[in-house]
This record gives structure tokens, sequence and C-alpha cells, in this order.
């Protein structure tokens, strides 16, 4: 392929709007372009590299024994409204009505539509377990859509689903796409962890996500050195710290004046103390019942721990009326101690960090009132102590007792077992062997492709440009031929380069174009290819080219007479 005949339109900046670094790159190399807020075409150059991940896991999906199908994007509002999700999705779900007032959405996922096809046509234990999978366009109304193709409205996925009759089967399902994914990813050149997760609003009893490790990643892992444990920091379970505390040591509540000290940071800096001695109390309503929560002020509570621990569908902040109403105060202000005598079926759990905390400070129940000396053994009531805070440094894994490292990963594929979520609420059932009806048993495991892409740049570029993993690279070779037009030395043994290399199965990329030579070592570095060979007046007149890796700094003259041997190692 020659550049001057190819659509790639480069850029020497990037647009103010890009946000991170490889929507920055991506645009630059000509990969995709901007039409609205988390809305992208994707170009040729773009295009190709989509594609070779959409093979790689298309080949791994089947290895693994699932087979493709195609759903549409736009999906029956009763589909929705039996699983529960129509009302619970959320503003991200894309509502819309066709002529005859029929009530739709835009696909943000697929676990409604699979189940209703399978429940269609599978009605034995003997037709299962089946696991079907298919590429498609999603689309999510993101509030505030960022990092270029990472978090777009509109984005490019490869979803599939596992239906099984025993646990047996179910299990063996989440263990094969763990496997594939494995593969997938390895095979895509990338640096990564799988690490345990939170389910979100997809639901079910476990998951995993594959992490693509990157400096710039979105995502703190906690990864215990020991025992090779690793969890998103909403997931990661931690080790109760064990206290030594002596009573003899309490001090008497006082009440405190803290006008206009809004943030623990305030509180902290008013009464001089550590945020370490402040009681958070946060109000929430788990299903539509209140529950209060306690973590330390230096630590953020993790909302996806307390919905695990709850056991409920729905959880929210609570409402200023119901804040009040439960504690008795104004917003911000409220202290636990005391709050379940005055407030006998409220329940109330704290983090376990908080039973360490020795003349700590916590609201005063009054307007700019907090008091000090609260002693939580003394002066709080508390229905459990758990693990509810998001890990942070310093804290340990509960498997083995080692302290965490941290890294920072994008989340490329989830894998889900959903259980009974989807198919017991929509009536999916089989018969088995004595015609008992059960519903299916259920996992999700989804990929996504445009995220991948983007992942790739993060995880490998310089201040050049993109360095492409081989695997996913839109070229195997950038041939830059200078004096091309000019010289027909030059022309000649570009053109047989490229055929032998093409012969050789790796594809090409000439620029041939009449510039400068610095624009088009620029432009190469810019595009990432894996492979630089420049062939020009200079060394065709010695009888060599010059070749060099897009990921070395250094480059080396090659004979042409050679050729087919650098070829044949460039194969290896």
């Amino acid at each position: 392929m020659k550049l001057s005949q190819y659509y790639v339109p480069t850029l020497k900046e990037a647009p103010k709007d890009a946000d991170n670094l490889s929507a920055q790159l991506m645009i630059r190399a000509g990969l995709i372009r901007k039409l609205g807020s988390g809305l992208y075409e994707w170009l040729p150059l773009g295009l190709r590299v989509l594609k070779k991940v959409e093979n790689i896991v298309r080949e791994e999906m089947d290895r693994a024994g699932a087979h493709e199908i195609w759903m549409p994007i736009i999906q029956p509002k009763e589909l929705w409204e039996e699983s529960g999700r129509w009302a619970h999705f959320g503003d991200q779900l894309l509502k819309l009505e066709d002529r005859k007032g029929a009530g739709f959405c835009v696909s943000p996922t697929a676990e409604e539509e699979v189940t209703d096809l399978l429940r269609k046509d599978v009605s034995s234990y003997k037709q299962l377990p089946v696991c079907l999978y298919q590429f498609a366009t999603k689309f999510r109304d993101e509030i505030r859509p960022r990092f270029g193709v990472m978090r777009a409205r509109e984005f490019y996925m490869k979803d599939a689903y596992s239906f099984a009759a025993t646990d047996e089967q179910a299990n063996d399902w989440y263990k094969r796409m763990y496997d594939a994914y494995t593969r997938i990813f390895t095979r895509c050149g990338f640096q990564f962890r799988a690490v345990e997760a939170d389910t979100g609003s997809i639901g079910g009893s476990f998951s995993n996500e594959f992490m693509v490790l990157a400096q710039n990643g979105e995502d703190l892992l906690a990864v215990c050195p020991a025992c090779s444990y690793a969890a998103n920091t909403e997931k990661a379970e931690i080790k109760a710290p064990q206290y030594t505390i002596n009573p003899a040591d309490f001090q008497p509540m006082e009440k405190r004046p803290t006008p206009q000290a809004y943030t623990v940071e305030d509180v902290a800096k008013l009464l001089n103390v550590g945020t370490d001695k402040l009681i958070k109390l946060l109000v929430f309503t788990a299903d539509g019942e209140p529950v209060v929560a306690l973590v330390r002020g230096d630590h953020e509570l993790n909302e996806p721990k307390l919905r695990t621990l709850l056991k409920c569908t729905e959880l929210e902040k609570a409402s200023e009326e119901v804040y009040t109403q439960v504690t008795g105060s104004p917003v911000g202000f409220a202290g636990p101690q005391g709050l379940k005598e005055r407030n006998p079926k409220i329940k109330i759990f704290a983090d376990n960090y908080v039973k360490g905390v020795v003349n700590g400070v916590a609201g005063g129940n009054e307007v700019d009132v907090h008091v000090i000396n609260v002693n939580p053994s003394r002066d709080i009531t508390v229905d459990a102590y758990c693990d509810l805070k998001v890990a942070t440094e310093g804290d340990c894994c509960a498997k083995c007792g080692e302290k965490f490292t941290f890294t920072r990963g994008i989340e490329v594929g989830h894998v889900f077992k959903l259980g009974t979520k989807y198919s017991s609420a929509m009536k999916a059932e089989f018969l088995d062997e004595k015609q008992t009806a059960h519903p299916f048993i259920m996992g999700c495991y989804g990929i996504g492709i445009s995220r991948v892409v983007a992942a790739a740049i993060e995880q490998s570029h310089d201040e050049h440009g993109i360095i492409w993993p081989a695997p996913m690279a839109p070229f195997d070779v950038a041939l830059v031929a200078i004096d091309y037009d000019t010289n027909p030395e030059v022309q000649k043994a570009a053109d047989e380069m490229t055929a032998k290399l093409q012969a050789a199965g790796l594809s090409v990329l000439m620029d041939e174009r009449d510039e400068r030579p610095g624009v088009k070592f620029k432009d190469a570095d810019l595009m990432g290819l894996p492979h630089r060979v420049v062939i020009s007046s200079r060394t065709v007149k010695d009888g060599q080219f010059e070749y060099k890796k897009r990921s070395e700094k250094d480059a080396v003259r090659k004979d042409l007479a050679q050729a087919d041997a650098f070829i044949a190692e460039l194969k290896k």
C-alpha cells in the first residue's frame, strides 16, 4: 500500500479536547476523528487495528467452543422491564420510541436480549451448556465522555453469554472464558493482570477484570506480592487490623464549636488533629431501607463492599430528608455516639479501622458543632465491624497478611458469574431429566475491542508516537522511500523490497510521497509500525538499505543483496 494513495490524515498537534495520551496519538496518527461528544469515526489505519484485535478475539472464542451470532442494537423496552433494569440502569440507557409509540433502547449490553433468544429455543438440559457471542456497537449515555475511545458513549465490543444446567457446567465455562481471555491478551502483546472486581450494574456473584498495566490507567489495582492475589481497589479484601486499646486512655466527650468547617480536612485543621482521628458518618438507602456506615476520616467508603454486605440491589446516598430522619441531625453534622440508643431500628456498620480510633472526633448532632474524645468501644453501638474501605497504602492482604503494592491499569475485559439473575427474572427455564423446570445458570464475558486499541497505545509509546505490539499493528513494515519519483534506482529497489516483504506474508505501508525525509520519519514514528525500512539515493548507491525496529533507538545498514535473509529473520 502506497501512503500517497491511502487515507491517513496525520496531524502535527492534537486537538485541545483530546484529554489523554491515547486519544492524542490516535487523532494525530490518523486513526480516528471526533464526530461529537463521545462519538468517533474510525479511519482506515485505525480500522485495520480494530479488525486485527477482532480477529484474535474471534479465533479464541471459537477455540473455546463459543458460537458467533449477530443481534440488533435496538432492544424492546419489554425485555428490560422483565429484568427490572429499564428503571434501574440509570441515565446511561438511551431510550427511544418508534412511530407507533413502542419503547426501545439502544443496546448498552445484551443480557436481556440473549436470554430472550435462548428461552425461545432451548428447553431441555440436553441442549446445554451453550455459549454465544457477538461483535457489536454499544451505546451508553455517559454523563462525561472522556479519554477518547476509552470512555466513549458509542463503543465496539465483543460480548459472550454462557447458559448452563448445572454449577459444574457454569464454572467450566467461566474457566474456559478466563483462559481464552488470557490467551487473547497474551497474543495482543500486553502486560496485563486478571484481578477480582465488583460486578456493578451487570450483577452476579463474582467477576474478574482483565487489566492492561499502564502508568496512566484509570483504575488502581491492589496486588499482593506474596500470594499473587490482585483486585481492583473497589473489591480488594483487606485484613482487619489488630488493636490493643486501653480504656484508661479514654477521655470524656466534649463539644467543640466548628463554624465554617464543612470538610474532614477543615474540621481536622480547626481542632488540630489528624484526619485519621475523625469518624465519618454516611447514610444510605439499601433497596429503600436506611442504613448507616462509618469510616475513618482519612479513608473512603467502598460502596460496592457495602452493597455486597447488605445483599441489596440498589444502594444510594440518602436524601437530606432521610439523613435528618435517621440521625436527628442536620446534614454533615451527625455523630454515631448514642445513635443506636436514639434510633434502635437503624442498622449501623463500621469499617474495621474505626475500631482503633481512640479519643476521636465525630459530628456533634448540631450545626457547627463536633464532639471530641469519641471512643467507639465506649460511645458507639454498631451492628458489625466489617471491611468497608477502599484499599490504600499500608493495607494488608486478607488472604495472607502481606502489605499490598499498587499499580494502575486499564480494563479491557471482564468475565462475570451471573448465576440466575436474568433467567429467573425473565422466566428463562429448562427441564431437567425429571421434567422439573430450572432457570438457566448464566455467565457473561465482555471485551472492549475499541478500548483494547487505546490501551495498547497507553502501554506502548514514546515521545515520538505509538509503538504497536506486532500482533496489533495495522501494517508490519513502514517502507520509507526517499527520492522515489526522481531516482529510478530508488523506485526499483523500493518496489522489489515491497514485493519480497509481501510475498513473505508481511504487510507494507510505503511512504513514497514527495515530502522531506524528516516529515516521513516523523510520520513513520507517529504511526508506530513495528519495523522501518529506508531506501534512498544514498543507501542505493552503496547497495544497502537502512533498518530500524520501532521500539529501538538505533538504525543499522544492511545489504540489498541480503534482503531475503533479512526478511526471513523478520518473520521469526
